[in-house]
């Protein structure tokens, strides 16, 4: 079970912004990832907790953060409900539901979630739609987003042979490009995003993920 830290940076100035703590593992259901967001301070800023199926597709997600919680799962799309920390009865909780392939947010595990769920082959490029809930208040948002596998290339380690992807991500609406490098079920580089430790290898993504 790989569990490392990332180092969370301002995309712009580099500004540090934080980090964020993570174990992922396969399981019964297909894959779950867990991580705890820190301020640069040490002030805990929220939490993840992402649960795929065999598929890929999202099982169960709980994100908090800002006093605000949401729980989501695919239903006919994808299905959530977002309620405040001051109303613990959840009487005054927002339902939502959108004909969406998948979830994303702030977390590594979203971009790790959307490259499995497309399961790509080198070349191959495809159109997502996606909710996105919105730092600090995990307010919801749908966008299409575009993706292609650039490479795949092999890189030889202490424990075998690791395959690195490289994937260009754009927002269809703003036109704004990502790259993002994956492997197995471990971010190794995002824009804003770094890996600084990992305690065990990547769990490598079956085989039969690559369309």
């Amino acid at each position: 079970m790989p569990n490392g830290r990332y180092s969370l940076h301002d995309t712009h100035d580099h500004l540090p912004l934080g980090e964020e703590r993570f174990s992922c593992a396969p399981g019964p259901a297909g894959w779950r990832y867990v991580s705890k967001t820190y301020a640069p301070d040490g002030r805990v800023l929220g939490t993840t907790d992402l649960t795929l199926d065999s598929r890929a597709r999202p099982l169960r997600l709980e994100l908090k953060a800002g006093g605000w919680q949401v729980r989501g799962g695919a239903v006919d799309g994808v299905a959530w409900v977002r309620t405040d920390a001051a109303d613990p009865s959840g009487e005054h909780a927002t339902e939502g539901h959108d004909r969406a392939h998948g979830f994303t947010g702030s977390s590594p595990a979203f971009l790790i979630a959307t490259a499995r769920l497309l399961r790509l082959a080198p070349g191959a490029s495809t159109k997502v739609r996606l909710v996105a809930f919105t730092d600090p208040v995990l307010a919801p948002r749908t966008f299409d987003q575009g993706w292609l596998l650039e490479s795949v290339e092999t890189h030889e380690t202490d424990s075998g042979p690791l395959l690195v992807e490289q994937y260009q991500v754009a927002d269809l609406a703003t036109g704004e490009q990502q790259i993002v490098h994956l492997a197995g079920d471990v971010l190794l580089a995002a824009p804003g995003i770094q890996l600084e430790e990992l305690e065990s290898p990547p769990n490598p993504w079956p085989t039969e993920y690559y369309a």
